[in-house]
C-alpha cells in the first residue's frame, strides 16, 4: 500500500472516501465512533453526542436511480424513495460487497487532528485518537474528513425574546423521535425545512394543535412529478440545466418559479419565499398541501417574541397555551478535533476550494468530503469528491495556486449570492459541481463524442435524468456496467411500482418532455427579444 489516510467517519462519504483510497493505492485506516456504517442513515432509538440523528419516520428525498454509487446500482425491487432502513440496508452491503468494513475501526472517536512540525515539507498529520478509554496517536500522510453536517445542532434561542420564560418544553429537531408523546398536544415547530415538515406533518396526526413558524418562506415540492415520475429523474437533467444556465436571468427566474409553483400557488398556502427567484433548497413533502388545505397544520411568520404560555408572531397573531417548541433550525458546521483555523481561515465562514480543500495548507493533504449540499443527493457527489481529492492526495492531480484557488473561491460566492442569497452557503449546481470535479479527473461524459459515437446513449445522458452511472462512463475508475445502467434505469424505476400491471409500462416520452420544456422558454424569450 502507498501513503497513509486517516478518515473520520464511516457514512456514505467515509465509505466513499475509503474506496476511492483503495482504488488509488493508497492505505486508509477510517475511525468511526459507533459500532457501525451509515452516519446519518443509522437510526437509533437514542440521540448520541457527535453522531447525526434521525427521526424512524424519515425517507429519502432522492430517487434510488439518482442516489446510488455509481457502480453499485440499487437492487431493482427497492422502492423508489427508501425507508431509512432500507437505505442503511444498501449502505452497509456496499461496505461489504466493496471490501471496505476491514479497514475501519469502529466505536474509535477522534479526539484531534493536528500539524506535524515538519507540516510544510511532509504534509504529515499527527491523529489522536480514543476508544475504551485507550488513546493512541499515529502519524498520517493526509487526512480526509466525512464526518457530515448534520451532528452540532443551531439552536437560535437568543434570537427570540422571552423564551427563556417560556414554561413548556424546548428541544432542537435532532431529539425528536416519538410522535405519540406529543398526542393531544399543542406544537409549535419552528423552521420550515425537510425536517420541519416532516415532524409537523407526523405530530399533526396525534396533536391538538400544530404551527409551523418560517422566517423566509420555502418552495414545497412533491417526490411525485409530471406523470408521476420521481421529481429527480424529470427535474435534474443536462438539458435543463443548459437551458436554465444559458436563458436570460428574467426568463430563467420566471421559468424556476413556474417549476416551483406547477403543483400549487405557494402565496395561496403562506409558503411562498420571500425571494422566489433564489434557487433555496426546496422542501420535499407530500402532505403539507393537503394538511393546510385541511387544517391540520398552520403557517405562520416568524416569531416575535415568546411569553411563559404562547408565541407572538411577527403578524401580531398569537398561538396560545403551547406545550412544546421544536427548534428544526439546521445545523453548524464544527470539527472539534481540528483548530478552526484550518477550516474557516476567513471571516469565521467555511473556506474551502472546490467545497474540499483548505487553499492556505502548504500541502494539500487534508480534504473535507461531503459538506456541499444541492438538488442532487449526497452519495454520488461524495463520491465524486473523494475521487477527485484521493487523486490530489497521491499526486495525479494537483492543485492552482492558493491566489488562483482564493480567487475561485471569491467568484463563486458572487454565484452563491446570485443563486442562492447567502455567501456562507454551502449550496451549489449540482451538474454544474458535478462535471467540474469530473474534468479534474478526466470522467466528465463528452456529449458532443456521445452523439457521434452512440446516439442513443448520448440523447438518454443529456435529455434523461443526470444518473451517477455517467460519472463511471469513461476515464479513471470507469465501469463497464454504466451504459447499460443508464439505459436501464427507468426499468428499475418502474418496477417496483408495478405491482399490479395493467397494460405496458409508460416511460417519459422525449418529444414531450422537449415540449415542456422549450415551449414557455422560447415563448418568453422570443417576446424579450422582439421587445429590446
Amino acid at each position: 500500500m502507498g501513503r497513509r489516510v486517516a478518515i473520520v467517519g464511516a457514512g456514505v462519504s467515509g465509505l466513499a472516501a475509503i474506496r476511492s483510497c483503495l482504488e488509488e493505492g493508497l492505505e486508509p485506516i477510517c475511525f468511526e465512533r459507533s459500532d457501525d456504517v451509515g452516519g446519518l442513515w443509522k437510526f437509533s432509538e437514542r440521540v448520541e453526542e457527535g453522531r447525526a440523528s434521525i427521526y424512524p419516520s424519515v425517507f429519502a428525498n432522492s430517487s434510488k436511480e439518482m442516489m446510488c454509487f455509481p457502480d453499485f446500482p440499487y437492487p431493482e425491487d427497492f422502492p423508489v424513495f427508501m425507508h431509512n432502513r432500507k437505505l442503511q440496508e444498501y449502505i452497509t452491503s456496499f461496505a461489504r460487497e466493496k471490501g471496505l468494513l476491514k479497514h475501519i475501526q469502529f466505536e474509535t472517536l477522534v479526539s484531534s487532528i493536528s500539524k506535524r512540525p515538519d507540516f510544510s515539507t511532509t504534509g504529515q498529520w499527527d491523529v489522536e485518537t480514543e476508544k475504551n478509554g485507550k488513546k493512541e496517536s499515529a502519524v498520517f500522510d493526509a487526512v480526509m474528513i466525512c464526518s457530515g453536517h448534520h451532528v452540532y445542532p443551531n439552536l437560535p434561542k437568543d434570537s427570540f425574546p422571552g423564551l427563556e420564560h417560556f414554561g413548556g418544553q424546548c428541544f432542537h429537531s435532532r431529539e425528536y423521535k416519538d410522535p405519540g408523546l406529543w398526542r393531544g398536544k399543542r406544537v409549535l415547530v419552528i423552521g420550515l425545512g425537510n425536517s420541519g415538515s416532516d415532524i409537523a406533518i407526523e405530530l399533526s396526526r396525534m396533536a391538538e394543535k400544530v404551527v409551523i413558524s418560517s422566517r423566509s418562506g420555502s418552495w414545497v415540492l412533491s417526490r411525485v412529478w409530471d406523470d408521476g415520475y420521481p421529481w429527480d429523474m424529470v427535474f435534474i437533467t443536462r438539458f435543463q440545466t443548459f437551458l436554465k444556465n444559458s436563458l436570460p436571468t428574467a426568463i430563467s427566474d420566471w421559468w424556476y418559479m413556474k417549476q416551483m409553483n406547477s403543483k400549487f400557488k405557494h402565496e395561496n398556502y403562506g409558503l411562498m419565499p420571500l425571494n422566489g427567484a433564489l434557487r433555496k433548497e426546496p422542501v420535499f413533502n407530500d402532505d403539507l398541501p393537503a394538511h393546510i388545505l385541511c387544517g391540520r397544520v398552520s403557517i405562520k411568520p416568524n416569531v416575535k417574541k415568546f411569553t411563559e404560555t404562547s408565541a407572538i408572531f411577527e403578524d401580531g397573531t398569537v398561538f396560545e397555551a403551547i406545550d412544546c417548541v421544536i427548534f428544526a433550525t439546521g445545523y453548524s458546521n464544527a470539527y472539534p478535533f481540528l483548530d478552526d483555523s484550518i477550516i474557516k481561515s476567513r471571516n469565521n465562514e467555511v473556506t474551502l476550494y472546490k467545497g474540499i480543500f483548505p487553499p492556505q495548507l502548504e500541502k494539500s493533504t487534508l480534504a473535507v468530503i461531503g459538506l456541499v449540499q444541492s438538488l442532487g443527493a449526497a452519495i454520488p457527489t461524495t463520491d465524486l469528491q473523494a475521487r477527485w481529492a484521493t487523486r490530489v492526495i497521491k499526486g495525479t492531480c494537483s492543485l492552482p495556486s492558493r491566489k488562483d484557488m482564493m480567487s475561485d473561491i471569491d467568484e463563486k460566492m458572487g454565484k452563491k449570492l446570485k443563486w442562492f442569497g447567502k455567501s456562507e452557503t454551502i449550496q451549489t449546481d449540482y451538474i454544474v459541481y458535478m462535471d467540474e470535479l469530473a474534468s479534474f479527473i478526466g470522467v466528465k461524459p463528452s456529449i458532443p463524442w456521445l452523439f457521434l459515437t452512440d446516439p442513443r446513449l448520448a440523447v438518454e445522458v443529456f435529455f434523461g435524468p443526470c444518473s451517477p452511472y455517467q460519472f463511471r462512463l469513461v476515464g479513471p475508475g470507469k465501469w463497464p456496467g454504466a451504459r447499460n445502467a443508464i439505459l436501464t434505469q427507468w426499468d428499475r424505476t418502474l418496477k417496483p411500482t408495478r405491482t399490479r400491471a395493467v397494460g405496458e409500462m409508460r416511460k417519459p416520452s422525449l418529444p414531450t418532455q422537449l415540449f415542456k420544456c422549450l415551449a414557455l422558454p422560447l415563448l418568453l424569450l422570443s417576446v424579450f427579444l422582439a421587445w429590446v
